[in-house]
């Protein structure tokens, strides 16, 4: 029943966003990884919870157009029937027991709809599956460091590229220069914190957005199904750079991975001996 009410909504959503577009031409359907001009909808969905999280949004919006469409058909027949040229003589009467009764019951049964499938997807979303691999994100003013516990526990910062900096294909002020780089088709814990104030981890397309708090660790997870780029940013006020610290995350498979590690070992390792070599040499 869930697999057919996804399938309706699905394909009621692609209709919505073909009519638009061709309704608004300037309009153009959301891209998957990072923003799009004049984009609609969410960025495409490539884990599990960010495909639930499309899912449950459309089937809110046609509950919703369904009762604005419903109150404005009642609207209109009480502007028509019911005005004074029309209906010179109003009734008299207080009370309708079915009425009551109707409109007591539909929007219970209209809330419990809602919230089977709401409390469904938190759980999904809160619920972390055992992790294939774990990645420490730390918040700073006004950049992230990552931490690869579970791979020789190297830790680097990442910082936004300056324009002078950047390829063609990398969009400005989503790339940076140390991408987090994760396997297709892994479950991936993320643990979150912050070394100064609040920042917020957000990832669109993987349906990730979790505060990152000083002396707290929260949790969340993805697991991407398709490889690619997919940028992010930080999503709490967190002072004048707030806007400066994005998020990129490079989905590779299994054997570029193993690549990746045994690259990122030597060159964050070394740089991060250099300050214990330092103080050696200083004794």
């Amino acid at each position: 029943m869930r697999a057919q009410m996804k399938l309706i909504a699905l394909a009621a959503g692609r209709i919505a966003l073909f009519m638009a577009a061709v309704l608004f031409p300037a309009a153009a359907l959301a891209g998957t990884g990072q923003p799009s001009e004049w984009q609609l909808g969410f960025q495409g969905a490539v884990t599990p919870v960010m495909v639930d999280i499309t899912w449950f949004h459309d089937f809110l919006l046609y509950i919703i157009t369904a009762v604005t469409i419903f109150v404005l058909v009642l609207l209109v027949v009480v502007m028509v029937k019911f005005n004074a040229r029309a209906n010179p003589t109003p009734s008299k009467t207080t009370h309708n027991t079915l009425i009551e009764v109707i409109w007591t019951v539909v929007p219970v049964i209209i809330l419990v709809a809602i919230a089977i499938p709401s409390f469904r997807l938190l759980f999904f979303q809160l619920n972390i599956p055992q992790a294939d691999l774990t990645i420490k994100a730390t918040g700073k003013q006004w950049f992230w460091s990552y931490a690869y516990p579970d791979n020789g526990g190297f830790e680097f910062d990442s910082l936004m590229l300056q324009d002078k900096d950047r390829k063609p294909d990398q969009p400005r002020l989503l790339a940076v220069d140390n991408e987090i780089v994760v396997p297709v088709n892994k479950t991936v814990r993320v643990q979150v914190t912050a070394a100064d104030v609040i920042h917020a981890f957000a990832v669109p397309s993987f349906g990730v957005k979790i505060d990152a708090v000083p002396g707290r660790l929260n949790e969340t997870w993805f697991k991407a199904t398709k490889e690619g780029v997919y940028y992010g940013q930080c999503s709490e006020l967190c002072g004048k750079d707030h806007a400066y610290m994005p998020i990129t995350v490079r989905v590779v498979s299994d054997k570029d991975f193993a690549t990746w590690i045994d690259q990122a070992k030597k060159k964050f390792a070394s740089s991060a001996d250099a300050p214990l070599a330092l103080a050696e040499a200083a004794k």
